[in-house]
């Protein structure tokens, strides 16, 4: 078991307004400036680096529909992205990583935060890509449950390798084959999202936290537990803490890992429920343990020497935002050069250091430690390979699953 304090951290980790209604549940966080620059050229991949590195030549273009695709003609990439989720510079209007990559290129960016939750914007999508139209949109961010719905269903292009040399190279072994994308054919991740457990040292006056069944079972903590209305994060909790593989349970499992969440519920363990509205409760000392979002507790421990987390020995969830390019986009070789450019050390270090999610990029720490050193340090923003080694995913799930699933944590929750 791996437990980690707060030491000291930087002005670079202070928490501003994030993670907004990620599953369809308020949230908000806080972020603060990084003044830095982002330098650099983009490095050449020629076909002798990219046969070493295993990577097919260009021109596989199997997979979701293709349109005309316009890059050399129209140098520009539409990019869809989530509310906070882009490095900032101090007038909060220019985004410097992305002002480097159009230096760099002369490819212009246009960048629109137009993704609050998963749901809302799937159905805002939906009738153009059932309909083979454009969106409008090249890149497009979705955590992994609905970029493994727009695979499945064949609403997004299959990657041209060779134009991925970075993103090939530098993708982190935790986000390298998951199982609704082997080999990562259609997307690549924009950031991880890790779940760990998160305490109060003041408001646990004493008790001892290592495992989930110590948030479930000890009653010197009852009333003040709390856990996700993210039915993957929380089920995939309380079955590494059943000592079942969240990649390869069984519905009986699930139903196990359900049953002993809602014996807890019932005898008064828990709380509540909570989107990322937990990290107020968990400052104030009114929850003295929670299952928590890691980018959270990164912000919250710039505020609150007392907030600390730990990683039990089952292991602790890991999911991902994944950059997809949707069917029709105009401007495919555009968005893969962006996405490709975001597994560069450096604008991966950039961006790691201000918005202090998961860096699914590897080789960063020597960049990231030039703009911040605790940042680099800080096992919540770059794991170890021991923390790496006790991450988990939450396996595929079909429509059936999903429905059955989701119907039956809602009324765990009281949704």
């Amino acid at each position: 078991m791996e437990q980690y304090e707060p030491d000291r951290l930087s002005p670079v980790q202070q928490a501003a307004i994030r993670r907004s209604f990620r599953n369809g549940r308020a949230a908000m966080t806080r972020r603060s400036l990084l003044r830095a620059s982002a330098g650099g050229a983009l490095a050449v991949g020629g076909l002798g680096a990219l046969s070493a590195c295993g990577i097919p030549a260009a021109g596989n273009t199997e997979g979701g529909v293709s349109a005309e695709d316009r890059s050399a003609q129209e140098k520009t990439v539409n990019f869809s992205n989530w509310t906070e989720y882009m490095d900032t510079d101090d007038s909060g209007r220019r985004h410097p990583t992305l002002d480097a990559f159009t230096k760099r290129t002369g490819i212009k960016v246009k960048y629109t935060e137009d993704i609050n939750d998963n749901t809302e914007f799937f159905g805002k999508i939906k009738p153009q890509l059932s309909a083979g139209q454009d969106t409008g949109r090249d890149i497009i961010v979705l955590t992994d449950w609905l970029a493994a719905r727009l695979i499945r269903l064949g609403w997004v292009q299959k990657l041209d390798a060779s134009n991925l040399p970075h993103a090939f190279a530098n993708v982190a072994s935790s986000y390298r084959t998951p199982d609704w994308d082997p080999g990562r054919a259609y997307s690549y991740p924009w950031q991880g999202i890790a779940t760990v457990i998160a305490y109060n040292k003041k408001a646990l006056d004493g008790v001892e936290v290592k495992t989930l069944s110590d948030l479930l079972d000890n009653p010197k903590l009852k009333g003040r537990v709390g856990l996700l209305t993210e039915m993957r994060d929380t089920m995939g909790m309380a079955l590494l803490d059943m000592d079942k593989d969240p990649r390869s349970f069984t519905a009986d499992d699930y139903d196990a890992a359900l049953a002993r969440l809602q014996r807890s519920v019932d005898k008064g363990q828990i709380r509540r429920f909570t989107g990322n509205d937990y990290t107020s409760d968990l400052t104030k000392g009114d929850l003295a343990a929670c299952v928590a979002w890691a980018g959270d507790v990164v912000q919250l421990q710039a505020d609150n020497p007392d907030i600390g987390f730990v990683i039990p020995d089952s292991g602790y969830m890991l999911s991902s935002d994944n950059m997809l390019i949707p069917n029709k986009a105009r401007h495919k070789t555009n968005a893969e050069r962006l996405i490709d450019y975001y597994f560069e050390p450096q604008p991966a270090a950039q961006l790691a250091a201000y918005i202090n999610f998961v860096c699914p990029v590897d080789g960063v720490k020597e960049e990231l430690a030039k703009l911040d050193e605790d940042a680099a340090n800080n096992p919540l923003i770059l794991p170890d390979k021991a923390m790496q080694a006790k991450s988990r995913a939450f396996r595929s799930l079909s429509s059936e699953e999903e429905t059955a699933f989701e119907g039956k944590f809602a009324k765990l929750t009281g949704a």
